[in-house]
């Protein structure tokens, strides 16, 4: 598959090469439908609206994954700073980080690009 053909220059920058969008300006970060949330590179599914909430960061946040195997994360200490990377575990596509501050009952924020999202309503 040729990713660079597919994609647009902003989800091959993030997806590819680890790139991060400007907080507020993705399509999905103030998206309120319902459905599930694909990797943009493979189709597969990441994440529920059900678990989607407003984090107040400008990227779309997630508490939860839809399966437990559809990510992977990774220790990233790039920028002097250890934390851990979200990827899609059928693609390798960067997709975000995951946070320790999120709602209860497990504490996470998946903290997502929407460049490595697409959207299929329910």
């Amino acid at each position: 598959m040729n990713l660079d053909k597919k994609l647009t220059p902003e989800q091959f920058r993030v997806t590819q090469q680890a790139g991060t969008e400007a907080p507020f300006t993705g399509k999905y970060y103030n998206h309120h439908d319902q459905g599930n949330y694909l990797c943009i590179c493979c189709h597969q599914v990441l994440f529920s609206s059900n678990t989607k909430f407003d984090s107040g960061t400008g990227w779309p946040s997630f508490s939860d994954v839809s399966k437990p195997n559809s990510v992977q994360l990774i220790t990233d200490d790039l920028y002097g700073m250890s934390r851990i990377e979200v990827s899609c575990a059928n693609c390798d596509a960067h997709l975000g980080h995951i946070f320790p501050d999120g709602p209860t009952p497990n504490g996470n924020r998946y903290c997502i690009n929407s460049a490595s999202l697409s959207f299929k309503p329910s």
